[in-house]
């Protein structure tokens, strides 16, 4: 059973200990890059452990395309595949629906791809995101999301917000499936939703309170349109 364990405050600042299955992350953390289960640079498993990596991303979207959630799977995991015995989160794709902009059409029940490898068509919804995930057994899965562009228009973001939102609770409740079934690699798997708002710090903030419990990121850096914007809205969050 996960637990985050509260160390010290100081002013906004947090010091925490979050327990999960895989092991404990020492908060606040740099978390390690693989997209693919790899660190980019020849930067094997085994250096990751002597320099004191606590946690790894890899990128469902990316792992899904090449080289297949089902087949990570029938390996084991995410874990064996990567040779990697510490807390994994896998994004949930949304990064993509931002990225891959003109290769994709946002609709209600999910979004619509061309693969940037082939262009072959991909449908990724909430649940798709979330079966994935269960398939490479990581120990955080993010909630499917779409990450509007910084610049994006102030109705644009807010239709865009409350759609994740409404995306959250099918994650939720395909995540609660997901973990019952017998073949479930990882049955305490966890689910972090994601902060979205763009620039907007009262549609943010009111994200924020709609999705309280399951919140606990807010969307990468290098989405926002500066480093004043991310620092501005990050700690309207904190308050």
């Amino acid at each position: 059973m996960a637990e985050y364990k509260l160390l010290k405050t100081e002013g906004r600042a947090k010091r925490a200990e979050f327990h999960t299955v895989h092991g404990t992350i020492q908060t606040p953390v740099f978390m390690n890059v693989g997209t693919i289960g790899a660190i980019k640079g020849a930067v094997s498993t085994m250096d990751l452990q002597q320099i004191g990596t606590q946690v790894q991303l890899s990128n469902t979207y990316h792992l899904h395309v090449r080289p297949g959630d089902k087949i990570v799977k029938q390996l084991g995991g995410l874990h064996k595949f990567m040779v990697w015995d510490k807390p994994i989160l896998t994004d949930s794709g949304g990064f993509q629906v931002f990225s891959l902009a003109k290769l994709r059409k946002i609709k209600e029940e999910g979004v619509y791809f061309n693969s940037h490898i082939d262009g072959h068509k991909i449908f990724m919804g909430p649940e798709e995101s979330m079966q994935i995930q269960s398939n490479l057994g990581s120990t955080i899965a993010m909630a499917f999301d779409e990450c509007p562009s910084s610049v994006a228009e102030r109705d644009y973001v807010q239709k865009s917000v409350d759609r994740t939102t409404r995306w959250l609770a099918r994650c939720k409740a395909e995540m609660a499936r997901l973990n019952s079934l017998p073949d479930t690699i990882n049955k305490e798997q966890l689910l972090f939703g994601i902060n979205q708002g763009a620039v907007y710090e009262d549609i943010r903030i009111e994200h924020a309170k709609q999705s309280q419990r399951w919140i606990w990121t807010v969307m990468q850096s290098a989405v926002w349109q500066s480093v004043r914007h991310m620092k501005r809205c990050t700690e309207s969050l904190m308050r």
